[in-house]
């Protein structure tokens, strides 16, 4: 009863940390610990919110939620007899945790299909150009540049970008391009767009995969700035944002006109990082959140 009490209590410790999180402006400033925070209380939030369910449904048997589970999956008798209580919390707990892993996999399965269908398209309708080499370049007006990750990664900008962008801003788009195929930016957003596909009632749930959108790119904005002008990459924006531009397809990672503002005056005017100490609080706080929950799913309290 007290692991499922604890669990319960840090599910809903998860919800509002989410949700203050949502809000926090401290976010801009370190878009890596942030995202890590946000996975860690995605994480976190579904394994506690599942546990509790099942802590109170294995109870019977006196053990913590695994060793539960593999005497319930063996068919051993428990020490004290059922009740409707413990059979629905059991119920409910086994329900929540196969939502979550079906859709996270059928989340993956869409993702993979939807960049295999694109290599092939792409291997039809774009070609190489000598100014841009390793770059894949399609013959369209409008102004598009984004990313198809993966093992066999590719960088796709259209004719339209190329006219609208100078030679410097272009490698400015490029250098952040090629930040989101090195971090494998597409597999942090991977839990959140399944959680959405869950959840998609959730006002929480669909601001934390907009938060996590955002702050992929602004982290993929500071591996640009390394090789690049903040100026130069922020004068992109501003052109692609005013171009019209052409979204990313489904499941690849581009530039967004919605969420160019925000980009921009954080490249101009940008704010101090936050402390190292600080930045090392929030990474270490993630690490107990994810490594404490699967503790609690072994003990019994």
């Amino acid at each position: 009863m007290i692991t499922a009490a604890v669990l319960a209590a840090l599910a809903a410790a998860c919800a509002i940390g989410s949700w203050r999180l949502t809000t926090a402006r401290w976010t801009s400033r370190a878009p890596r610990p942030a995202i890590i925070l946000w996975q860690s209380l995605g994480v976190a939030w579904g394994l506690a919110t599942t546990g509790a369910m099942l802590a109170f449904g294995v109870q019977p048997y006196g053990i913590g939620v695994l060793p539960g589970l593999v005497a319930f999956a063996r068919g051993e008798a428990p020490l004290q007899a059922w009740d409707p209580l413990h059979v629905l919390a059991m119920i409910a707990g086994l329900t929540a945790l196969t939502v979550l892993v079906v859709v996270l996999i059928a989340a993956g399965v869409h993702a993979l299909r939807a960049r295999r269908r694109h290599r092939t398209l792409l291997a039809l309708i774009s070609r190489d150009d000598p100014g841009v080499p390793g770059v894949r370049v399609l013959d369209h007006p409008g102004a598009a540049a984004y990313c198809v990750p993966g093992l066999r990664s590719q960088v796709v900008v259209s004719e339209g970008a190329l006219r609208l962008w100078s030679r410097d801003e272009l490698a400015a788009v490029l250098a952040h391009e090629a930040a989101h195929v090195r971090e494998r930016h597409d597999l942090v957003l991977l839990p959140f767009a399944a959680l959405r596909r869950a959840l998609p009632w959730s006002k929480v749930v669909c601001e934390a995969q907009e938060q996590v959108e955002l702050l992929i790119e602004m982290a993929a904005d500071d591996r640009a700035r390394r090789y690049c002008s903040p100026r130069r990459l922020a004068t992109a924006l501003l052109r692609f944002g005013t171009a019209g531009a052409m979204p990313a397809p489904s499941g690849m990672l581009g530039l967004h006109a919605s969420n160019v503002m925000a980009r921009v005056d954080r490249l101009i005017k940008p704010a101090p990082e936050l402390p190292r100490r600080t930045r090392a609080g929030i990474i270490a706080l993630s690490v107990s959140l994810v490594t404490s929950t699967p503790f609690l799913w072994i003990i019994q309290l």
